[in-house]
């Protein structure tokens, strides 16, 4: 039996289909089928070996945050399966306000909240740790990825500056969904697509959706760091906020080489959109804007 009769032959075990598999997207790190049933459509996705952990990791979020999350129809954590019901149409798809993301940022600090106490139950299920302490480790994994830019390279005892301040940080780590764009949130909110996820000083995970709002920016962050305001006082949350998001861009460098060694190792062509984006990434450390 093939793979992909192997995956339909999956769906057919958990729901009633009442028509064609149809491939939606392939890529190097996944696979999404989608297929109609009577009870509406549904969604299969085959994760690539660099991000089976997000299998796993849905059962810890239907557990501990089911109402921020599609519970899973089926899960194979041996083969990397994962069978999710639809969730209709993302903030993105709906052109939703600015408002909407922002109501969304909120509820995700105080999922990340929740997600605290499972830290270690995240990492050991495979999600990457990129949590402060670790951090300085990962610049050079990046550096060596990118082939080691110069003037980033010097940049490391100011890289070791903020990876000390954050380490220091009373904020504990947990969840960084890592890619917190309004296509990946649903109404709710309900958050999916967690391939990119990486455990890390919470705040990392603002490094997308604040890069994203170009108004606002200041208003958003404010509303998001107010689930976290017992913990410090605004201004040191506030320049906590910019110290992770500028250590959350060597995660995101990585991640990028992670999609670009999974073509490498499956003999495909490197998307030339993809092929520039870890050097670009990790050259933002230069900006002198956080989310830049």
């Amino acid at each position: 039996m093939s793979r992909r009769a192997a995956e339909v032959a999956w769906i057919d075990e958990h729901v009633e289909r009442t028509g064609e598999v149809e491939v939606v997207r392939v890529r190097p790190w996944a696979t999404v089928l989608r297929a109609p049933t009577a009870g509406g459509t549904v969604w299969m996705k085959a994760a690539g070996s660099g991000t089976a952990f997000e299998v796993p990791l849905y059962g810890v979020l239907a557990r501990e945050v089911p109402e921020r999350v599609l519970t899973p129809i089926a899960s194979d954590v041996e083969r990397a399966w994962l069978l999710l019901p639809d969730g209709g149409p993302s903030l993105g798809e709906q052109g939703a306000e600015s408002d909407a993301l922002v109501a969304a940022l909120v509820e995700y600090g105080r999922l990340q909240r929740r997600l605290e106490p499972f830290v270690d139950e995240m990492l050991a299920l495979g999600v990457p740790d990129m949590r402060p302490a670790v951090m300085l480790a990962r610049f050079h994994e990046a550096l060596a990825a990118t082939g080691r830019l110069p003037e980033v390279e010097a940049m490391e005892p100011t890289v070791v500056g903020w990876c000390e301040r954050l380490a220091a940080s009373p904020l504990p780590p947990s969840l960084d969904h890592n890619d917190l764009h309004p296509w990946n949130i649903l109404e709710g909110p309900r958050y999916y697509d967690w391939g990119d996820s990486v455990v890390a000083h919470p705040f990392a995970a603002m490094l997308v959706p604040l890069s994203m709002l170009k108004r606002g920016r200041e208003a958003a962050g404010d509303a998001y760091l107010e689930v976290f305001s017992d913990l410090a006082p605004h201004d040191v949350l506030v320049e906590t906020l910019e110290l992770a998001c500028r250590v959350a861009k060597i995660a995101r460098t990585l991640t990028w080489d992670r999609a670009i060694q999974a073509s490498r190792e499956k003999g495909e062509p490197v998307d030339p959109d993809w092929a520039s984006a870890p050097a670009e990434t990790l050259a933002g450390l230069l900006d002198d804007d956080p989310f830049g």
